[in-house]
């Protein structure tokens, strides 16, 4: 078998596949070679390590991600900036309701599962992982301060500080989804209502 990208990309589809339905620790490179018919030697090819392996399982749900709100419009736009928070919101709750038609249960987001199991204990992955955090509360920012520009959000909300706490309500009601404590379906209900509480009355309709 030559040693092609598209052994490379099926390495790094089944590690994102297997490290969701599983998690990291509990899959080894072995399995991962398995699941793909790459051989050991042709991995360590094109992966030192399998940090650099979930490195590329990251870049590759990222770039899912962003594909995903820019299919939603939930992007960056001069216009109806309240509209494109509550895009993003509903962009969420389909990513994590495919996943549970796909897996067959919640399996949680791929950057948090990774930043619970390895965010202290791989400085690779971490800075990896903060770095992606980093990208996604800046393009939250961007639309919170056009918000703002446009009048939407209430007095005294911080746009900044705005896409940091809608960051951290995404983690967190995937989270409680996940342990039960809530359903797929009010992962984005929640999430409108925690945006609309930061916006004028009206104004994300």
């Amino acid at each position: 078998m030559g040693r092609s990208s598209d052994a490379r990309d099926r390495l790094v589809r089944a590690a994102a596949r297997l490290f969701l339905a599983r998690g990291y620790q509990a899959v080894g490179v072995d399995e991962v070679c398995a699941a793909t018919g790459v051989p050991r030697g042709t991995f360590y090819y094109f992966f030192r390590s399998k940090s650099e392996l979930v490195n590329a399982v990251v870049d590759r749900h990222a770039l899912a991600l962003w594909a995903r709100l820019e299919a939603a419009g939930a992007v960056d736009g001069a216009d109806h900036a309240a509209r494109r928070l509550h895009a993003v919101a509903d962009a969420v709750g389909e990513i994590q309701a495919g996943f549970e038609l796909r897996f067959g249960a919640l399996v949680g987001c791929p950057f948090g599962n990774l930043a619970a199991e390895l965010a202290g204990a791989d400085e690779s992955v971490r800075e990896h992982l903060a770095s992606v955090f980093a990208d996604w509360e800046e393009r939250l920012a961007v639309l919170c301060r056009h918000a703002a520009d446009q009048g939407t959000l209430r007095p005294g909300v911080d746009p900044v500080l705005l896409a940091r706490i809608l960051l951290a309500q995404f983690q967190g009601m995937i989270l409680l989804a996940r342990t039960g404590r809530s359903t797929v379906a009010e992962i984005p209900a929640t999430l409108h209502q925690i945006i609309d509480s930061h916006l004028l009355e009206g104004a994300g309709a």
